[in-house]
């Protein structure tokens, strides 16, 4: 990417580029942001987006177009007037930002097909560009790994908790001897052939799952084995390394409870990681990694701090951690900690990788040991009493099973405050080529959201993982969720970008189309945006199909 600011006229414009040895640039994605003032003398900040029908995104080099006006300028208008450190490493600092930028431009093209034929709900386009660059990083980051040590062979590695196995394919294929566990197998598993090893059990903090041959040890994503990494690492073998990408907070035997209220708790629990791996002995380094994701701070132990005939002495003391981490956690804490919720019903502290899970509920996973019962003995080896796996069959807690009544109630209620705000007037086209205005309403933070609703309305969202923001969220139809403010969505705004969907979406829609009433037209004061000829909901019961799925169903019966 190349930058050509022109301070003269307060503007910058960002010129992608393609290629490896001649560079061209890529005129799909040219933009352009300027700093501006009216006749007020008020200052704004603006952006300019050439061709964005042809607009190519990948959420991570290339970020959507929406994003870049609906995002990135409220993030630089709030940069702009901030005074505060960044507590966390600049992107990319481990690595060659180059070789970089040009291996994941090679693995996207590579891999970019899995986007089409995705069969998994999560987004395609999110999930398969995320595991691309963090496969990059990997890639990069062993290249550098051999050349620094003068070898040849490349790195083994498992991943813990490897989700859809993605990320254990493409190192795979890029030829990395590998295989990776997870606790319950995805239907994507069957897409990658034998040469991806993927391998469907529970891990245990025990002797029996320790990896002697293996080079290095992944953790993404990897929730309640995300402490234990460095713990397995270490004592697998002196030369064993370990990566891991936390993401939800948990301690050895539970949820993380937060200690320090001057720290965000994002950051806590990265200190409690690293914490972890220089308590295991290694040399902890800590980078930032380009993925579409809040949580993208990855740590790296990847060399000793003792040299190996101290290996003994090093695991007593990692065993007196443990053992002072499991004590700690069954007295009270003081006035600056509390035991955070995680599923918060105001602002979720988790990614998009576990919408779906039990892990952020308020209460413990089904077959989680009780405090006073955490001394059940196990199997021999066994390194701390009270770990527990996550279940197999995950129990999903993403409001989708709460009553229809009462998420329409909430709905309403909600839609009804943000129209009842500032009115934002805007201009909709009828039929006949004049025009009327139609309210959009406000916005509101999640936290005024929160304070209009009644105590046992948010006590019944905080059971449900990201209680508030995960229903409005889910009602995808009616609201935005943006940088914790919610609006009323507008589909005039989303037919432009329906037109660069992979075809996968596209396919979905097409099957979708006016299988559901229009929230808009039952129940907006101005209707519908669009007309009923361009609106993919049915303006009325004359206008409903029956689904593809339920016509499916049918049939095999």
């Amino acid at each position: 990417m190349s930058l050509y600011p022109n301070i003269f006229n307060g503007t910058v414009t960002f010129l992608p580029l393609e290629g490896e040895q001649h560079l061209k640039v890529k005129k799909s994605n040219i933009y352009q942001i300027q700093l501006k003032h009216n006749k007020d003398e008020e200052w704004y900040i603006s952006m300019l987006v050439f061709s964005p029908e042809r607009w190519d995104s990948d959420g991570i080099i290339y970020p959507k177009s929406s994003w870049l006006g609906k995002e990135l300028l409220s993030k630089l208008a709030r940069w702009s007037v901030e005074n505060k450190k960044n507590e966390f490493k600049s992107t990319l600092s481990l690595i060659s930002l180059m070789k970089y930028s040009q291996v994941y431009q090679e693995l996207k093209e590579k891999y970019k097909e899995m986007v089409k034929v995705w069969p998994e709900v999560t987004d395609p386009e999110k999930f398969v560009y995320e595991d691309v660059a963090i496969a990059t990083y990997l890639l990069v980051l062993w290249e550098e790994e051999r050349a620094k040590k003068g070898i040849t062979e490349k790195q083994s590695f498992i991943d813990l908790g490897c989700g859809n196995g993605l990320l254990v394919h493409i190192l795979s294929s890029e030829g990395h001897p590998g295989r990776g566990i997870d606790v319950r197998r995805r239907k994507i598993w069957n897409m990658y052939g034998p040469q991806t090893q993927l391998e469907e059990g529970a891990i245990r903090p025990n002797d029996s799952y320790l990896f002697p041959d293996v080079d290095w040890l992944i953790g993404n994503h990897s929730d309640e084995l995300t402490p234990w990494i460095p713990v397995i690492a270490a004592r697998s073998s002196y030369s064993c390394c370990y990566f891991v990408l936390p993401c939800c907070f948990f301690d050895f035997t539970g949820k993380y409870c937060r200690r320090q209220s001057k720290k965000t708790q994002y950051r806590e629990y990265l200190d409690f990681i690293k914490e972890v791996g220089l308590t295991c002995g290694f040399h902890v380094e800590e980078d930032c990694l380009r993925i579409p994701s809040t949580k993208r701070v990855c740590l790296i132990g990847k060399s000793r701090t003792y040299p190996a005939p101290e290996e003994a002495l090093f695991d007593k003391q990692r065993t007196r951690y443990i053992e002072h981490r499991q004590s700690c956690g069954q007295i009270p804490q003081s006035e600056d900690s509390s035991c955070s919720s995680l599923g918060s019903t105001i602002e979720t502290s988790h990614c998009d990788h576990h919408t779906y899970l039990n892990c952020l509920s308020d209460e413990p996973p089904q077959g989680q040991f009780p405090e006073n019962e955490r001394k059940v003995p196990q199997e021999g080896g066994i390194w701390i009493n009270g770990f527990q796996p996550r279940d197999k069959i995950e129990q999903v807690r993403n409001c989708a099973s709460l009553p229809r009544d009462f998420i329409d109630h909430i709905v309403l209620k909600v839609a009804n405050l943000l129209l009842n705000g500032t009115q934002q007037n805007l201009k909709k086209d009828s039929i006949d080529g004049s025009s009327e205005t139609w309210n959009r309403g406000g916005s509101l933070s999640l936290a005024e959201v929160a304070n209009q609703l009644d105590r046992e309305t948010l006590q019944r969202l905080k059971r449900e993982c990201g209680g508030l923001q995960t229903l409005l969220k889910n009602s995808h139809q009616v609201f935005e969720v943006v940088n914790g403010r919610v609006y009323i969505r507008d589909w005039r705004e989303e037919k432009n970008a329906k037109k660069n969907q992979p075809e996968a979406k596209r396919r979905l829609s097409s099957e979708a189309f006016k299988t559901r009433l229009c929230w808009f037209f039952m129940h907006h004061p101005n209707g519908c945006s669009l007309t009923s000829e361009s609106c993919s909901y049915a303006h009325g019961t004359q206008e409903l199909r029956q689904s593809q799925a339920l016509k499916k169903i049918k049939q095999i019966h």
